[in-house]
């Protein structure tokens, strides 16, 4: 079906998925965003077991585990549990009860009917279980999760000055360095973040992916070679229901194998391993769970505190060579068969150490933007320190912000940090409501905190 001026919604198919577009070569844009390149990718619900990518006996074997674990089901309770049509499923059950797997139990409404396994069914159902475990929705085949990364890639969408201006706008930076990120953003590649703590490099990097207003579209599970490897993560992933009904949004009914979710943004810090970027089969069940790079596709992947891992840091930039320069990753399953994955994230490295103490030229040459997160001015630190006032309801005094600055800062040399305005007012906030005493500015709640805050440092 080719897209027309008469039709609110057009799509055009590429295995047995859709891409929209609202209006003929018009993207669908979040509110408020700026439209990407890419139109708006939507899995739409398959109309023949082909279309799913799966076998009917893969699909029997869920449907006994499902069974066999979650006791007797209707034949729509079973379609819900698979999140595949029931039109599909329905014949499925049929035969399955013409075999003796499964026998009817009762009648359910809507002409529907509730099974139970038999024990032939039982035995066969244990036998699969032993293998795994797993018996949720269908999977998705990496053929399609390819597809899908390729329509929704992170490359394809480009901010504006104005998309990065309302993330940030709780952070104080400087007009040069919006600059520099924007372009470093856009080109979906490597971001090394580097410079003292305390100056936002985290808060910066996380807030990336919200600059991407669009949604997107990622299997619950996949299956590899006959394996169950898990994607969707609530930990890491933001799911974002749609506001309607199918129809009104799309105008048909769609994959439910599929899960709509927030740009991703995940973040990892010291407890970086090696094996956490690669598939973790749970031995005793027999599922997968998908490594952090796969489950950042689309969207963002933070290396917090980069250089303070269990591992070295040269073992770490070795594993992102490759990926970082082919947009391509490969993951070993179970098998030890390995397999190549799509690599399409914004990996941002935020550290404390300077590119010079990487001392990796072919890692750096790999990272297009090294940009240094420096700490404020003295006037960048007075208007930050006034903002934090206001949101946490306290009287901003010029005048003993100029002690603070005087006394603390400038007579022990101490360098400005973006944090200091939050942490400081946030001791003086707690030494007040401990001791029953309004929260303001003084002299002595101010050499209280940074006393406290500072090291314990008398002479501050």
């Amino acid at each position: 079906m080719q897209p027309s001026d008469a039709m609110p919604y057009a799509h055009v198919r590429s295995d047995h998925l859709h891409t929209w577009t609202k209006g003929p070569g018009r993207p669908i844009a979040a509110e408020g965003s700026v439209a990407s390149e890419c139109t708006e990718f939507v899995p739409v619900q398959p109309n023949s077991w082909e279309e799913t990518g799966l076998k009917e006996s893969e699909v029997e074997q869920l449907v006994l585990k499902l069974l066999l674990h979650g006791g007797n089901l209707s034949g729509r309770g079973i379609s819900e549990r698979l999140r595949l049509p029931f039109v599909l499923v329905e014949p499925l059950l049929l035969c399955l009860n013409r075999d003796h797997m499964i026998a009817y139990f009762a009648s359910a409404p809507m002409n529907d009917t509730v099974y139970q396994l038999t024990e032939s069914g039982r035995e066969k159902a244990r036998r699969a279980s032993g293998q795994c475990e797993y018996h949720g929705a269908a999977p998705v085949t990496l053929e399609a999760y390819n597809h899908s990364v390729q329509a929704q890639s992170i490359r394809r969408q480009h901010l504006t000055l104005p998309d990065l201006q309302r993330v940030f706008s709780d952070l104080l930076l400087s007009p040069r360095l919006m600059d520099r990120l924007g372009p470093a953003v856009n080109s979906g590649r490597g971001l090394l973040l580097y410079g003292a703590p305390g100056n936002g490099k985290t808060s910066i990097a996380e807030r990336v992916s919200h600059a991407f207003d669009a949604a997107v579209w990622i299997p619950r599970v996949l299956g590899i070679d006959n394996q169950i490897i898990r994607l969707f993560d609530p930990l890491n992933h933001e799911e974002l229901p749609l506001e309607g009904s199918e129809n009104e949004v799309y105008g048909t009914p769609i994959d439910h194998r599929w899960v709509r979710i927030r740009r991703p943004t995940v973040t990892v810090g010291g407890e970086l391993t090696l094996e956490s970027l690669e598939i973790a089969f749970n031995s005793s069940t027999g599922i997968g769970e998908g490594p952090l790079q796969l489950k950042s596709n689309c969207g963002t992947l933070v290396i917090d505190d980069f250089g303070r891992q269990r591992i070295s840091v040269e073992q770490l930039l070795n594993r992102w060579i490759v990926p970082l320069e082919k947009r391509f990753d490969f993951l070993s399953l179970a098998s030890g068969k390995k397999v190549r994955v799509p690599f399409d994230c914004l990996v941002i490295f935020s550290t404390n150490l300077t590119s010079h103490d990487l001392n990796h030229e072919g890692f750096l040459r790999r990272i297009p933007y090294k940009i240094e997160i420096t700490g404020p001015n003295e006037s960048d630190f007075r208007c930050l320190f006034q903002r934090t006032c206001e949101s946490l309801d306290i009287a901003y005094q010029a005048e003993l912000i100029n002690y603070l600055i005087d006394r603390h800062y400038k007579a022990t040399e101490r360098p400005f940090r973006y944090c200091h305005p939050r942490d400081l007012l946030l001791q003086i906030r707690g030494y007040c409501l401990f001791h029953g005493l309004p929260t303001q500015l003084t002299k002595q709640n101010i050499d209280t905190a940074a006393l406290n805050y500072f090291d314990g440092d008398e002479s501050a």
